[in-house]
């Protein structure tokens, strides 16, 4: 009868449809669409973050990876954006864009233009929320101690916080 895309989560599959159930009109729900002659099947729960992105606050206020982010220029911006999303929506993921660094911390991985390596630390809070504590540009082929030193410490920060 014609092809179907599923989407469940950030991967898509191929199916092919024998019979349609009914005829597709203006009342078709949200989670169907049209891909020209085909029709895209999107679940409810691929459109859902599984772990939504928190900026971690210090007591003054202030959302140190936000303003890194600010900071930097729109494409760089975009790249490390996307790769937050990719976890957001995926999560669990893991490399290339993805890698646990131990006691619950993690990175998003970006390359950007100029051969530099954007590192992006987060945690898990006990809410299923996606708590980003620290970004930098990776310099050195090991994460720098004092920039584990500073995730770990707004990490525990922000568990006090929770409580």
């Amino acid at each position: 009868m014609g092809t179907v895309w599923v989407t469940e989560g950030l991967s898509e599959h191929k199916t092919t449809l024998r019979k349609s159930p009914q005829p597709l009109g203006k009342d078709v729900p949200p989670m169907v669409h049209k891909r020209g002659s085909e029709i895209a099947l999107v679940s409810r729960r691929s459109r859902m973050k599984r772990v939504p992105a928190i900026f971690f606050r210090t007591a003054t206020g202030n959302e140190p990876v936000r303003e890194w982010l600010r900071a930097m220029d729109a494409e760089d911006r975009r790249r490390i954006g996307e790769d937050i999303k990719t976890v957001e929506f995926g999560w669990p993921v893991g490399m290339p864009t993805c890698r646990a660094l131990g006691r619950g911390l993690h990175e998003v991985r970006t390359r950007l233009s100029g051969n530099r390596i954007a590192r992006v630390l987060f945690y898990i809070d006990r809410h299923e929320r996606m708590i980003v504590l620290h970004g930098f540009i990776k310099k050195s082929r090991a994460t720098p101690a004092a920039n584990l030193a500073l995730a770990r410490a707004n990490k525990q920060a922000h568990e006090r916080s929770l409580t």
